[in-house]
């Protein structure tokens, strides 16, 4: 990921932050098939090594599995909150028309090597742990103890779990600092007035930088 300088975040529990708030985010791995890429939700143990440790699993039948046992680095992004910003945004643009669109947007890049497991008993604790974590703010949470165990068990055949620890994190946070006062607040006013929630969101982050 290119990272001028001005929107380079190299703090790592600020990454880690984004990396929690992002609740699907793309594995890629280029192995010997070639590039291929999924959608897999993770956890992060921030304490698990200098950057953090990811825990994830696959279907089985997803050849994915097969490019993580390979041994070879895997990319995982993390996008955050993102917005196309206009020229139009911009109050020195009526001064000299000096200016082009441009996106603002966060993201976080994590690489490292994967260990694969199956074993039952590892796979039911990951299982268990992502289930509690994206049912925690439900009313009446589901847990994996819910359904019959053989169930369980015969779903536990079907995954293959990925360990991943994290050898470097790139972080890019692109808000407009490039810009002087006067324009950073004309994109955040340009941005409040767009109906989309994800504008709001950037426009509210942009505020507190």
């Amino acid at each position: 990921m290119y990272v001028p300088r001005a929107f380079a975040v190299d703090d790592v529990p600020i990454l880690h932050q984004q990396m929690l708030a992002t609740p699907l985010p793309v594995l890629v791995t280029h192995a010997s098939q070639g590039l291929i890429a999924s959608h897999v939700p993770l956890l992060l143990n921030p304490d698990e090594g200098p950057y953090g440790t990811l825990y994830g699993h696959l279907a089985r039948a997803n050849p994915h599995c097969k490019a993580l046992a390979e041994g070879v680095e895997n990319l995982v992004i993390f996008a955050g909150e993102q917005a196309y910003i206009s020229p139009s945004f911009y109050p020195s643009k009526a001064e000299h028309g000096k200016a082009v669109p441009t996106w603002n947007y966060l993201a976080v890049h994590a690489y490292g090597t994967a260990e694969v497991f199956d074993d039952a008993e590892r796979l039911l604790a990951l299982v268990s742990r992502l289930s509690n974590k994206h049912e925690a703010d439900r009313s009446d949470p589901w847990s994996v103890s819910d359904a019959p165990a053989d169930y369980i068990d015969s779903m536990l055949k079907a995954i293959v779990g990925f360990r991943l620890p994290i050898t470097r994190l790139d972080g890019k946070r692109k808000l407009s600092q490039n810009r002087d006062a006067t324009d950073q607040a004309g994109v955040r006013k340009g941005l409040l007035a767009n109906s989309n929630p994800q504008d709001h969101a950037l426009a509210h982050l942009m505020a507190k930088e």
